[in-house]
C-alpha cells in the first residue's frame, strides 16, 4: 500500500507567508496596546524557536507541555512544535491544583514551556518531575538555570522546514475541560487537525482574507490554516462569562471583524450589552458558538447585532471530536426553538459532508465492536456515535477511558460515543437531549436534562435552569434548580409561575420540587456547561 502523503498543520503558516506574505497573521491586544505579526513575520518566527528548540534537544514526536498565555509566544511556540513534529500537551489552567497535576503526571511531557508563574507551581508541587527534561520560560522574567524563550529564538534560523510527519501521526495532546468526569487527554493527530480545518472551511464558508476574534485560544490556531488573520481580545480566556463586553465590540468593529467565535456565555454577555446600547456589527459574517447549548435566548440577543445575511452557526462537537453537526440560527428561531420550548431537546443540526452519525442504544459498558442491532430508528433517544477524519481514535495511556469511549466498525474505523444523549428527526437533524452521565433514574422511568431545561429556559423569568437528581439511581427525585433572570427574585411567584408551567408538558409533569440558586457552577473553559454532579449535592442538602 503506498503510504499517505505527509501533512503538518506548520506548514498552513508556510503556506500564507508564501501568498500573503505582508497580510496580518495575528493581532494581540493586552492592557490598551495591540502587537500585529505578519504573515511572513510568524514564520519566521515560528521556525526560529523551532530551529532553536531542536538545538536545545527537542526532538520528534516528543511531548511538551505549554504552559504559556495566549499571545505572541504561545502561537509561536505551537507552531514550532508542530514543525519539528513535537506533540504540545495543552491542559486547562483552571483545572484546579490537583487535577491539573494529574493531567501533567499523565501526559508525562519530556519538555516543559511555561511562564515562571508555572515552573515555580512545577517545581513546587513535583508536577512531572520524573518526565521533563527540557525547560523552557517564557516572558520578560526568566527562571534560574533554565533558557527563556528568547535565547531559544537567538540560537535558532529561519532555515527550517516542518517536518514530514504521517496523518495518522501524533500532533498534540488535547485535554477535555472535565466538566462530567475526570479530565483525559485526546490525543490528535496531524490528519485530524487538517480534517477539521477542512470542514470548518467547508461548512461555514471561510475564506482567506477574512478575519477572526478568537475568544478562545485553540481556535485561533486554526486561523492561519483558514488564511484568516486572529485577532486575540484583552480578557481572561478561563472566565469567558464575565468578559467586558466593550472588549468584544470595539475590536470587531475597529478590525472589521467577520467572523467570532465565543462560548455561549460569553455570546449572552455581550450581546445584553450590545442589545442595551442597540449596537450593530455590520462587518461579522457569521457568529459560532459552541462549547454548551445555546439558548434561543442567546440566539435572539446576538442575532439583533448582525445585518444582511449574517447568523449563529452552532456547531456541535467535543475535544475528541469537533465540528460533527451545525445549524443556523435562523433555522432554530424559526422552526426548533418552539420545539425546545415543549421539550424535544436542543437541535444540533445536521452532520458536517463526510460525517457518519448514528444513534446507538443507551449502555454504560464499553462496547468494542459495532453490530446494526445497536442501531436506533430515528426519533428514540439513544447515544450519539461519530465517526469521520476528525475524530481522535484514543485517549493518551488511558486504555480503560478508550475502552469506554471507542467502537471499531467491520471495516477497521473507529467510532466514537459522544456521552450525549439526543434522537435524529425525520429531516435528518440531530437533538442533543443531555449527557448521559447526567440523565435523572427516576422510579417512573429516565429524565434527560436538556429536554427538560429547554421548557423552563423559555420562561422570560428564568435565566438559566438545570434538572438534577436526588438519591439513588432508579429511584431518583428530579430537582429543578433555577437561576433566576436579573432582577425577577427567586420567590413563591415564580415557583408557582414555573410548576404551572411543568404540568403542561410530559417531560416535565412529574417536578414537585423548584430550588433557587444565584449562579448555576459552570465548566472553567467555556463557562457555559453546567456542573449537575456538585449542584446534585447541593441540592440534596436543601432539600434534607
Amino acid at each position: 500500500m503506498t503510504p499517505a502523503p505527509p501533512v503538518n498543520i506548520a506548514e498552513a503558516v508556510t503556506r500564507m507567508a508564501a501568498s500573503r506574505p505582508d497580510a496580518l497573521a495575528m493581532v494581540f491586544l493586552q492592557g490598551g496596546r495591540a502587537h500585529s505579526v505578519s504573515f511572513k513575520a510568524l514564520e519566521a518566527d515560528c521556525a526560529r524557536v523551532a530551529s532553536g528548540l531542536a538545538a536545545y534537544g527537542v526532538r520528534r514526536g516528543m511531548r511538551a507541555a505549554v504552559m504559556i498565555r495566549p499571545g505572541p509566544d504561545f502561537f509561536a511556540a505551537a507552531f514550532a512544535l508542530f514543525r519539528l513534529g513535537a506533540v504540545p500537551v495543552l491542559i486547562d489552567p483552571g483545572l484546579g491544583r490537583q487535577a491539573f497535576g494529574r493531567c501533567l503526571e499523565e501526559a508525562a511531557p519530556e519538555v516543559f514551556l511555561g511562564v515562571p508563574l508555572a515552573h515555580a507551581a512545577r517545581q513546587l508541587f513535583g508536577w512531572a518531575r520524573d518526565s521533563v527534561r527540557i525547560s523552557v520560560v517564557a516572558g520578560p522574567v526568566g527562571w534560574p538555570g533554565t533558557p527563556t524563550l528568547d535565547s531559544v529564538r537567538r540560537a535558532g534560523t529561519e532555515d527550517f522546514p516542518a517536518a514530514p510527519t504521517a496523518p495518522d501521526e501524533p500532533a498534540a495532546v488535547l485535554f477535555t475541560s472535565g466538566s462530567t468526569g475526570a479530565p483525559k487527554g485526546a490525543l490528535y493527530t496531524h490528519g485530524n487537525f487538517a480534517a477539521q480545518v477542512e470542514l470548518l472551511r467547508t461548512r461555514f464558508g471561510i475564506e482567506p482574507g477574512e478575519t477572526d476574534l478568537a475568544t478562545f485560544p485553540l481556535f485561533g490556531l486554526f486561523d492561519p490554516a483558514l488564511g484568516m488573520t486572529a485577532v486575540i481580545p484583552d480578557m481572561d480566556f478561563t472566565r469567558p462569562g464575565s468578559v467586558n463586553p466593550r472588549n468584544i465590540l470595539d475590536p470587531v468593529r475597529f478590525y472589521k471583524v467577520t467572523n467570532l467565535f465565543g462560548s455561549p456565555a460569553l455570546l449572552d454577555r455581550v450581546g445584553r450589552a450590545a442589545q442595551e446600547d442597540s449596537v450593530l456589527l455590520p462587518s461579522l459574517k457569521r457568529v459560532l458558538s459552541a462549547g454548551a447549548p445555546v439558548t434561543p435566548k442567546v440566539l435572539r440577543r446576538v442575532s439583533a447585532m448582525l445585518t444582511g445575511d449574517a447568523e449563529i452557526h452552532t456547531p456541535y462537537g467535543a475535544t475528541e471530536a469537533l465540528p460533527v453537526c451545525a445549524v443556523g440560527s435562523r433555522e432554530v428561531l424559526a422552526q426548533t426553538a418552539a420545539d425546545a420550548a415543549k421539550g424535544l431537546g436542543t437541535c444540533v443540526g445536521r452532520p458536517l459532508n463526510g460525517v457518519d452519525l448514528r444513534v446507538m442504544r443507551i449502555l454504560d459498558a464499553p462496547v468494542p465492536d459495532w453490530s446494526d442491532d445497536l442501531a436506533l430508528p430515528s426519533g428514540e433517544v439513544g447515544e450519539f456515535l461519530v465517526r469521520g477524519p476528525q475524530v481522535t481514535l484514543s485517549y493518551f495511556e488511558r486504555p480503560e477511558a478508550t475502552a469506554l469511549a471507542k467502537v471499531r466498525f467491520p471495516d477497521g474505523s473507529v467510532g466514537h460515543r459522544m456521552g450525549d444523549l439526543g434522537f435524529i428527526d425525520q429531516a435528518g437533524r440531530a437533538w442533543f437531549c443531555g449527557r448521559k452521565s447526567q440523565r435523572v433514574e427516576t422510579a417512573k422511568g429516565p429524565l434527560y436534562t436538556d429536554r427538560v431545561e429547554g421548557i423552563f429556559n423559555a420562561h422570560h423569568g428564568v435565566r438559566m435552569a438545570a434538572l438534577v437528581g436526588v438519591g439513588p439511581k432508579g429511584a431518583q427525585r428530579p430537582v429543578l434548580v433555577v437561576q433566576p433572570e436579573r432582577g425577577r427574585p427567586g420567590d413563591a411567584a415564580l415557583r408557582a409561575e414555573l410548576l404551572d408551567l411543568a404540568a403542561g408538558f410530559p417531560e416535565s409533569k412529574c417536578l414537585e420540587d423548584i430550588l433557587f440558586h444565584p449562579s448555576l457552577p459552570v465548566d472553567i473553559r467555556h463557562n457555559a456547561k453546567i456542573q449537575r454532579e456538585s449542584l446534585s449535592v447541593w441540592a440534596a442538602a436543601r432539600l434534607a
